[in-house]
């Protein structure tokens, strides 16, 4: 197994330009402020030569490798490459071995870097706990996924995460003319003349990815046609032939789970046209149809419900139009559905009703059914009483005889003033009055009989 920077200084021109870039001073490091700009944590960290293990976390080409690397060649300790999707646990246990004998020897902790980390099974992690515990080596993990959802919490409990934002495109236009620009590492050493409206459509092409901006840059270079005067016209043309199609960042566990977490957001936030962008970020994504329309039906009725009870029809029909249709005409339906849930008045009455209503049987004491609901349709029913007393609301004026439902009385259930819900509160309030009126009269029919016997 080779440690990295032995063969440092020798050119090789094969190496892709994504890596011949990668950064070698702090100060060439582009984007990541909020972890590297004057004054911030990890910059200190590095600036002081006293990190510790931890876990690089971002979307691809957001400079987690070339941190690592760049960590590495700033602290000059021992540094050890594995790809976690390639390698084993007898490959990370040859590593520590190793790094205990230099550490015997000269006292230095090796950093190991761990791309794709989250592919590591749990017995390939923990086989890394105790020497990261005892300082022997220094982790560096990189994933693309969310490590609190991947990582062994006791092997992140002893790792720091560092969470990488996606690059703006300010940062990878500097990145990119970064390139064109230099003579040792990058395209300086060739002639080349490129349009400002090339650079700009490869930076909206890469979608905050470096690598690939770097990449199509580099395949740009090499299909450009060469001038007579021997300049390589680069213009929007080649950049167009070499990047061909736009890639849609969609991650299938963390994006998955952050643009439906947007698209619901949206839909309950009465914004159809946020919830139509992150719809079509599903569907160019290849997302399951179903899964978008199964959130459609829970988001009409968690976040609309009885403000307008027709849009959890609506969703249903979507749902099963879904199912039958398939992809591409389901789209249509999707829109459909999804338009009219995020126009449609909001209310989320219904969710904190049951909510309250469950929490009250997980805490309280169960109540007995009154006896006079309980079921008596079974031989020897009447004899213990039961529904003895109930009285059928439709014999009465509007349908409705005050009767105890409940034997301590518990309110769940709170109308809004949205939509078809204010009809709901108009119609229990009506009942709350014929209530009272009943009551009323009872109290009086109560005290003539009381006068009666007196």
């Amino acid at each position: 197994m080779k440690e990295l920077f032995k063969t440092e200084g020798k050119e090789n021109r094969k190496i892709p330009l994504a890596v011949r870039m990668r950064p070698e001073k702090i100060d060439e490091y582009v984007g990541q402020e909020h972890l590297l700009g004057e004054g911030k944590i990890l910059r200190k960290l590095i600036e002081k030569d006293n990190i510790s293990s931890m876990i690089l976390f971002g979307p691809p080409g957001c400079g987690k490798t070339a941190l690592a690397f760049l960590i590495a060649k700033q602290t000059k300790r021992p540094f050890y490459f594995l790809n976690a999707v390639t390698s084993t646990v007898a490959d990370v246990r040859e590593i520590i071995n190793l790094a205990r004998e230099k550490f015997k020897e000269t006292g230095k902790t090796t950093i190991l870097f761990l791309d794709e980390i989250s592919h590591f099974n749990k017995l390939q992690q923990d086989a890394l706990m105790r020497d990261v515990e005892e300082g022997i080596i220094i982790l560096i993990g990189a994933t693309t996924h969310n490590p609190y959802f991947y990582i062994n919490t006791p092997l992140l409990s002893r790792c720091n995460v560092f969470e990488l934002k996606p690059l703006t495109d300010r940062d990878i236009e500097k990145i990119l003319k970064n390139a064109l620009k230099d003579k040792k590492r990058g395209l300086g050493r060739y002639n080349i003349k490129i349009t400002e409206e090339s650079i700009k459509y490869i930076v909206k092409a890469s979608e905050g990815d470096a690598r690939k901006a770097l990449n199509f840059l580099e395949t740009g270079v090499s299909i450009s046609p060469i001038n007579s005067d021997g300049f390589i016209n680069f213009n929007i043309e080649v950049a167009r032939e070499c990047i061909q199609k736009k890639h849609i960042l969609y991650d299938r566990e963390d994006q998955h789970y952050d643009i439906i977490s947007a698209f619901i957001k949206s839909m309950r936030g009465s914004d159809p046209d946020a919830a139509l962008y992150y719809l079509a970020r599903m569907i160019v994504s290849g997302e399951d149809p179903r899964f978008i329309a199964r959130r459609i039906l829970i988001c009409a009725s968690e976040d609309v419900g009885n403000a307008d009870p027709q849009a959890l029809l609506i969703a249903n029909a979507c749902y099963q139009a879904v199912e039958v249709i398939g992809m591409p005409e389901s789209k249509i339906i999707l829109a459909q559905a999804t338009i009219y849930v995020s126009t449609a008045p909001k209310s989320n009455s219904s969710y904190l009703a049951i909510e309250k209503a469950i929490e009250e049987v997980e805490k309280e004491k169960s109540q007995p059914v009154p006896e006079h609901l309980r079921h008596k349709g079974y031989r020897g029913a009447e004899e213990l009483g039961r529904g003895k007393g109930y009285i059928y609301p439709h014999d009465y004026p509007y349908h409705y005889f005050p009767q105890k439902y409940m034997i301590k009385y518990k309110k769940f259930y709170t109308p809004s003033d949205m939509g078809y819900e204010r009809r709901i509160k108009n119609y229990l309030k009506f009942i709350e009055r014929i209530k009272n009126e009943y009551e009323k009269r009872n109290k009086g029919d109560n005290e003539e009989k009381k006068k009666g016997n007196e």
